[in-house]
């Protein structure tokens, strides 16, 4: 059996990668501390970009995007993050603010 990292952890890592990017990351909502999945808002100048989440693939772990399209539609995003605590209260919800926030986010879950 293989060791994996808990949720808070790779939280973690990846909230302090961001900031040493130059970026910003806040963590929106906690979950489980072991094993909570994990969503992740992609932004830049506070304009969100795209949703992705960690997802078990064939060949491990990874990212997968989720959620609309337009999350730039008033209010999509906060009820899309509100159903998706409300089916899964374990679920982290993480924020990425910045020009390399999706290889941050990609190198941090893969």
């Amino acid at each position: 059996m293989t060791a994996r990292l808990t949720a808070t952890m790779l939280v973690s890592v990846m909230v302090r990668r961001m900031q040493a990017e130059g970026g910003n990351a806040m963590v929106v909502a906690k979950g489980d501390a072991t094993a909570g999945a994990i969503l992740i808002i992609l932004a830049e100048r506070g304009q969100p970009g795209g949703l992705v989440e960690r997802v078990l693939g064939p060949t491990g772990y990874g990212l997968g995007a989720t959620g609309p399209d337009d999350l730039a539609a008033p209010g999509v995003l906060s009820e899309y993050v509100e159903r998706r605590r409300q089916r899964d209260p374990d679920l982290w919800v993480v924020e990425l603010d910045g020009p390399g926030a999706a290889a941050v986010a990609a190198e941090t879950m893969g």
